[in-house]
């Protein structure tokens, strides 16, 4: 639409004339595109990008669509023809389109119909067969062509998995990650992952790579390798978390948002090879045992080169296998052609990342990928953050601008609660409790509960919307829920607790409707629906502290909360988590207190038995 009206001088000349065009980038303002897809999905009954939009100037819409061609093309109107036409009406019959405009937004302003009750196991397993139903048995995924990843839908499966020893979303999880590792919409050159792909098997994708799929990948991956300990889990986080650091890493910390599908004016192109090419690269022999190994042909599968691909190799899961040779054809590869990167940071896609490589990095126990998310943590504090606290929605060149919406506190504060985890840091907790207090403070509706996506203070648009929907990434709703949850279960206090009994009744009236379509908010809902685990450690000696962790590191525990009380935090400790200023921290060694259900057993102090209790709780998710 860009190409065929955007930058047609008739178009241009037509718009200017009689519209003020504005073209908004949906990534820094995602309240706008929020409320005209709203309009856009009253008026048609279906949205989708490009959005075009006719407005009012007090904001008010009153035409709404997606592409249009420049003139009218197989029944489909045209942009020249709609423009004329409203142009005509606005000169001619202005009450026209004023009552369309007021009737649009009488249906845009329509209360959510909320169901009163609250989330239970039975949504939980709704979704599980909601997702058992849209299946791929044979290559992994929940469609057919065009495939999305869709992590947290992988993340959701894990952890049910895991919680009510459900073998069939074991496998289902487990399918979808090694078919997408074996697929082309992973980087077998340079890591990464594409947005998605273009048809079933995972083999051709829509080459953009974008940082918050890569994020929730990794995250992903990461918890599939502590729950199943299957080591190609943990070799393609590794191999996905190291091309962000390479590639999509700023000097300052943060990370850039995509890399560009197009080099040279083709999409693709960067990425594919020829079998010449390798073996030009790699020599003969080399060359073509590599080329074997990773289906490249002659004939070729993406437009006559070849996407490298373990689609047709049974003995994918080598993952050492030709690791020598790539970086040659790495390097081959960055001097053929260059990619364009949008180096813009976005606070909540960093945020994202930040947990990501949070979880990575304890899971795997790669302290790398810890130092890289604390310093990037660093950059948010520092660039991203206003002197009160309250944050902005993106960064480049220096310069900070936009007010920060909902996703942008609720991902921050899941990044901070990651870093906890990752460290048992209490300043990252401590941080987390005053992100979530901000949060709430800006976008709550404690009268109808759920949040807002943009704070009351913030531009006023035609409505204020709440957005619950877990699309490419999970909806701010669902990430508040989450982080609601986890504070209630680490801290105890009953503020949190009821802000999450309210956030999730409000996610209730979403889940009712479609379970499988908020998985974000039904791994919410499990930190409170199945049985958790509180566990205080005190002790004052470093080396305990860091043995925890490396144990920690070996069990996934999804729903269990750990806190490490030393003399150095006891009383911030006793402050942010009231219930732990019983427990004295010992002269030597550690005490341990372990909770389930609110009901605590005696207190002991040896570690071999922590490891032994916490490793019972879930043993259905043990590495083999």
């Amino acid at each position: 639409m860009e190409r065929e009206s955007f930058e047609d001088e008739e178009v241009s000349a037509l718009l200017n004339e009689h519209f003020v065009p504005v073209k908004v980038d949906r990534e820094e303002r995602p309240d706008i595109d929020a409320v005209y897809m709203q309009a856009c999905q009253a008026m048609t009954g279906q949205g989708g990008w490009p959005m075009t939009v006719l407005l009012f100037p007090d904001k008010t819409p009153f035409f709404a669509g997606t592409y249009f061609p420049k003139t009218a093309r197989s029944g489909q109107p045209g942009l020249m023809d709609i423009l004329s036409a409203c142009v005509h009406l606005w000169e001619t019959d202005r009450a026209a389109l004023t009552k369309q405009g007021q009737a649009l937004l009488r249906r845009m302003e329509e209360p959510e119909v909320r169901a009163k009750r609250e989330i239970s196991r039975e949504d939980i397993r709704a979704g599980f067969e909601q997702l058992r139903r849209r299946f791929d048995a044979k290559n992994g995924g929940f469609s057919a062509a065009p495939k999305f990843p869709t992590p947290h839908n992988l993340i959701f499966l894990t952890r049910f998995a895991a919680l009510e020893n459900e073998g069939a979303a074991r496998e289902m999880a487990q399918l979808t990650l090694r078919q997408m590792y074996r697929g082309g919409i992973f980087d077998h050159i340079g890591g990464g992952f594409s947005r998605y792909s273009t048809d079933a098997r995972w083999l051709v994708p829509h080459f953009e790579k974008m940082l918050y799929d890569n994020a929730l990948l990794i995250w992903a991956y990461a918890e599939a390798f502590q729950a199943w300990g299957d080591a190609l889990y943990k070799t393609v986080a590794e191999r996905t978390a190291d091309y962000v650091l390479r590639e999509m890493t700023g000097e300052e910390g943060g990370f850039f948002s995509a890399q560009d599908a197009d080099s040279e004016g083709r999409e693709g192109h960067f990425y594919v090879f020829r079998p010449g090419e390798i073996v030009s690269v790699l020599g003969e022999e080399d060359g073509k045992a590599f080329c074997q190994w990773f289906g490249v042909t002659e004939r070729g599968n993406f437009e006559g080169a070849n996407i490298l691909n373990l689609l047709d190799n049974p003995s994918f899961a080598d993952t050492g296998a030709f690791r020598a040779h790539i970086p040659a054809l790495y390097n081959y590869r960055q001097s053929r052609a260059r990619l364009l990167t949008d180096d813009k940071r976005l606070t909540a896609w960093n945020a994202l990342m930040i947990a990501a490589l949070a979880k990575a990095g304890h899971a795997l126990e790669r302290g790398d990928y810890l130092t890289a998310a604390e310093r990037a943590m660093r950059f948010i504090e520092t660039a991203l953050t206003r002197p009160d606290g309250r944050l902005f929605v993106r960064w480049r060149e220096g310069e900070a601008a936009g007010d920060g919406f909902l996703d942008d506190y609720a991902f921050v504060c899941l990044a901070l609660l990651a870093l906890y985890d990752a460290t048992l840091k209490t300043e990252y907790l401590e941080k987390a409790i005053e992100c979530a207090g901000t949060m709430c403070r800006l976008f709550e509706d404690t009268q109808n509960g759920g949040f807002y996506l943009y704070a009351e203070s913030g531009e006023r648009l035609a409505v204020r919307p709440k957005e619950t929907y877990d699309g490419a990434m999970p909806s701010g709703n669902s990430a508040a829920g989450y982080v609601l949850a986890r504070l209630a279960q680490l801290t105890g206090e009953t503020l949190w607790m009821e802000r999450s009994t309210r956030q999730m009744r409000f996610l209730a009236g979403s889940v009712i409707d479609y379970p499988s379509a908020y998985c974000f908010a039904l791994t919410a809902a499990m930190l409170s629906l199945y049985p958790t685990c509180e566990v205080v450690i005190a002790t004052r000696e470093p080396e305990i502290q860091n043995d925890v962790l490396r144990r920690l590191a070996r069990l996934y525990l999804p729903n269990t909360a750990v806190l490490l009380k030393t003399p150095e935090n006891a009383a911030a400790l006793e402050y942010l988590a009231p219930f732990t200023a019983p427990y004295p921290v010992p002269d030597s060694g550690a005490r341990i207190y372990l909770c389930r259900g609110g009901a605590c057993k005696a207190p002991f102090d040896d570690l071999d038995e922590l490891e032994r209790r916490l490793a019972a709780i879930t043993p259905a998710a043990r590495p083999s």
